[in-house]
Formats: C-alpha cells, structure tokens, sequence
C-alpha cells in the first residue's frame, strides 16, 4: 500500500512537471508570435522561459529522486528491524526454554548451536550497517601485500560452514594449482568485500547452491568472478544494485533476507583500492556473475 501510495505521488510530479512545461511553452509560443517586432524583449522573454522550465524540470526530478530515496531508507529499516529482532527473538526463546524445563544433553547442544547461528546473524547485521557507514572511496590506510588467491580461499571455506554447504556447492571454476595472486590493498576490506559477493551468491541461489569461483588476470588487473545458478537479476536492475539500500523489487528476490547495503559495500572498497565492480545476468532465473576487479601489484 504504501509503495503504490509512492508511485502515484512520483506520477502526479511528473504528469504536473509536463504540464507546467507546456503551459510554458504554450505561453512563450504566444508571447513570441504577438511581440516578434519587439527584439529586446522577445530576446528577455525566451530567457525568463528557459529559466523557469529549467527549474521546473530540475525541481521535479529533485522530488522524484527524493521520493525514492525514502522508499530505499524505508525498505532498509524494515529489513534492519526484521533481521535484528529475528534472531534476538529466536534466542530468546531457546534461553527461555533452557530455563522453565529440563532438557536432554543432545537438545541442549542443539539450542546452543542454534544460538550461535543465531548470534553470528545478528552480528554479521551490526557489521555490515557499521561498515556501510564508515566506507568512503578514500584509499584504504592499511595497505600491505595481500595473497588474493589465499584470502578468497579462506572466505570461501568460511562461507561453506557459515551456510553448511559442501565443497561441490561452492567450488574454484579451475584449481588454482598453489599459484599465488598478488596485490596490495586493506585485507580486512577486501576480506569483508569477497565474504559479501559469496554470501549474495548463495543466498539468491533459492534451494540450488551452485557457485563457481574463478580468479583470472587481465593485464594489470586482476578479476575476480562469482557466478551462481540462482535466480537472476533483470537487466535495468544490473547498475542498481550496487547503491546504498537498493533491493530489486520482484516477489523471487523480496523474500531472500538482506539489508541492501552487501553489494554497496562491494563498490565502495572496490573505488576504495581503484577497482570496480559489475554483475552480468541472462534474466530471472539465469543465474548472476559478479566480478570484482582490482589493479595487480606492481612487480
């Protein structure tokens, strides 16, 4: 209700900016027809008119941007909230279960392992939200030689035990055969940036994980690609994703848990360490590559 509510305030901006461009034009057409004799004028009036439909348009896409942006906030204090009091709630409960009845050893562990899952979550939303905010596009303080190769490694083997995948499920596309994949940047940064693209992965690969991980160079530069078999992203949302709070729209995507901050703070160290980064998809239900693209160290 309240995003329709949205959409036909961004649509009564735009249909009243066109018709204010109009009338103004309408009246600048009439005007200059019945003063063409006089120059001066004439010359004053077309300025004033620009003017005016300038700013117009100007105001009007202000709104609009505006308007959205506060539906962007909206969805991310929605999803913050649900991903904060879930877990909270969850290990609540188990604690609350603990303490009013006796329970066998195997279930006790169970809870336990539960909670930690649970605590892991809730830490993992603190982090991100305090690393979107702390994220500029500043060269990163911290360089030292960092073994890429080694450093992907180490999340992925974090990621299969964060979300009890096997090997098959999130493997290298090509072993890397012990060849080592230098360059120089913030490990830490670079770390939290791999951790998010994989976590993405496997989260909107729905119920069949299948991620492949490849490391290539590209001259001086090295890329790499994650691609899943998931559930796709439409094309006009390809560039979207990688902004604060952006979360595609379609009801395949809206039911995955997330923030919309993973991919921002994607880009953010990405431009931080002078790299980029894009996704590339066939489509809803094609599976998504994300490729993270980062300047080699020099030799």
């Amino acid at each position: 209700m309240r995003f329709t509510s949205r959409r036909k305030t961004i649509a009564f901006f735009v249909v009243l900016s066109v018709c204010l461009v109009a009338a103004a034009l309408a009246l600048n057409i009439s005007w200059i027809i019945l003063h063409w004799r006089q120059g001066v004028l004439l010359l004053f009036g077309v300025i004033v008119f620009a003017a005016i439909i300038l700013g117009m348009i100007l105001n009007t896409g202000f709104l609009v941007r505006e308007i959205r942006r506060n539906e962007h906030h909206d969805s991310f204090i929605n999803a913050v909230t649900h991903e904060l009091k879930t877990p909270i709630a969850s290990i609540r409960l188990y604690l609350e279960t603990l303490q009013r009845r006796e329970v066998d050893e195997a279930q006790r562990k169970q809870f336990y392992r539960l909670m930690l899952d649970d605590t892991d979550r809730l830490l993992g939303t603190v982090e991100q939200v305090l690393k979107a905010g702390e994220l500029g596009y500043k060269r990163p303080r911290n360089l030292t030689e960092v073994d890429f190769g080694h450093l992907v490694d180490e999340c992925m083997e974090l990621a299969r035990t964060r979300h009890h995948l096997q090997a098959s499920q999130l493997h290298w596309l090509e072993p890397m055969n012990g060849n080592q994949v230098k360059l120089e940047g913030d490990g830490s940064e670079l770390r939290t940036a791999v951790s998010n693209i994989l976590d993405n992965a496997i989260k909107y690969s729905a119920d069949k994980v299948d991620v492949s991980v490849q490391i290539q160079t590209r001259g001086d530069h090295i890329a790499l690609s994650v691609r899943d078999q998931g559930i796709g992203i439409a094309e006009n949302d390809l560039k979207r994703i990688f902004k604060r709070f952006y979360r595609v729209s379609s009801r395949s995507v809206s039911q995955v848990k997330g923030t919309g901050l993973g991919l921002f703070i994607v880009r953010a160290v990405a431009r931080a360490h002078a790299g980029r980064v894009f996704a590339e998809s066939g489509g809803e239900n094609r599976g998504t590559t994300v490729t993270l693209e980062l300047p080699r160290k020099a030799s």
